[in-house]
């Protein structure tokens, strides 16, 4: 039995232009075709970026504005070709300017990529996503769907974790908590601070700094990043008034009433988040304040098209592993007013990191 199939359209076009009718009401084929160029692109400035970071080029060009391809070399001790093949790729990603005939860093890349302690500083992005535990292990257990747990992460991802929240840690302190009313009057006569999964203790050092009459603890249920956080506190001289718990947020006991609850970019990784939050209104004084600070993750088809959220949507990618998605910020001010938290309030502090409190009744 044979078919009669329509004749083919008379085109001089491109095959797909023949098998298929042009679209009038959407994108060209070469603007979606720069789309996902625009893509590659990205990737490959993430991986030059991240060959300069480990490699110490933008650590050299910071400080010495204007080497030469020779003397940058020189003073990595790399091969000079190279060199400057990652010279030019890293122009061409705008990290780097001309200078007569060496090159500097362009505007801002040294505090964007190099400032640990500055509220812009991303570089600790770059390391991070090129982690196994970011795409690699999803993509090799798509089909089982196997998911893990913090303590089956690697040291490298610990790390790469905590060198990307610092900064949500500098703009939440003392800045972020400071548009809490009434809480930084609150904190200057003392008090205990927890904070809630404090990782590595990157927070632990910055609460104890700039509330220094008050008590700082901890709380975190990884043994890996709950060392690493004890560490750094002997290691800063805070021994006397900076204490580390290793628990479950679930489980979570204090030997006091707190002050403050902080929990940075963690409140959506609770197994029970409801449960967290009992835990945390019963271990506040009456009055006491609860301050999430978390990715606000779009609640919208646009949101998701957007720079931020696309960065929010990647991250995705490791929280599925671990049972998990980011929440927006929605669902905090749902989650404290179901609890009875009073008082609440919300702050954007950038388009990806988003504050939300409550109060515990007087």
């Amino acid at each position: 039995m044979s078919t009669t199939l329509p004749a083919p359209a008379t085109t001089t076009g491109s095959a797909e232009s023949a098998t298929a009718p042009p679209l009038t009401d959407g994108p060209t084929v070469p603007e979606q075709a720069g789309v996902l160029v625009g893509n590659v692109a990205g990737y490959m400035a993430t991986r030059i970026i991240a060959i300069g970071q480990n490699a110490g080029f933008l650590e050299a060009l910071a400080e010495h504005p204007g080497l030469t391809v020779r003397q940058l070399a020189d003073s990595r001790d790399t091969d000079e070709f190279y060199t400057s093949v990652w010279c030019r790729g890293a122009f061409g990603a705008g990290v780097l300017e001309r200078a007569g005939e060496g090159y500097r860093l362009a505007p801002h890349l040294a505090t964007l990529l190099l400032d640990p302690t500055s509220p812009a500083y991303v570089g600790g992005m770059f390391p991070l996503v090129q982690q196994p535990e970011m795409f690699g292990r999803f993509s090799e257990t798509l089909v089982s769907g196997e998911r893990m747990w913090w303590s089956d992460t690697s040291h490298a991802w610990i790390d790469a974790v905590s060198g990307t929240g610092g900064p949500f840690y500098t703009r939440l302190v003392p800045g972020g908590l400071a548009l809490v009313p009434g809480l930084t009057e609150r904190l200057a006569d003392g008090g205990l601070i927890v904070d809630s999964a404090c990782g590595a203790g990157t927070g632990l050092l910055r609460l104890a700094e700039h509330f220094p009459s008050s008590r700082i603890i901890g709380v975190d249920g990884d043994s890996h990043s709950a060392a690493r956080a004890r560490q750094r506190v002997v290691d800063a001289g805070l021994i006397d008034r900076v204490e580390v718990l290793c628990q479950p947020l679930e489980q979570m006991e204090l030997p006091a009433e707190a002050a403050l609850v902080v929990n940075n970019i963690s409140m959506h990784e609770c197994r029970d988040i409801d449960l967290t939050t009992r835990r945390v209104l019963s271990a506040l004084e009456p009055g006491g304040w609860f301050v999430v600070s978390d990715f606000p993750f779009p609640q919208s088809d646009e949101g998701l098209r957007t720079v931020p959220g696309r960065i929010m949507s990647g991250i995705q990618f490791f929280e599925a592993q671990i049972d998990d998605q980011l929440l927006p910020t929605s669902a905090y001010d749902d989650l404290l007013t179901r609890h009875g938290f009073t008082d609440l309030g919300t702050a954007d502090l950038t388009p990806v990191h988003a504050l939300t409190w409550g109060r515990r009744q007087l």
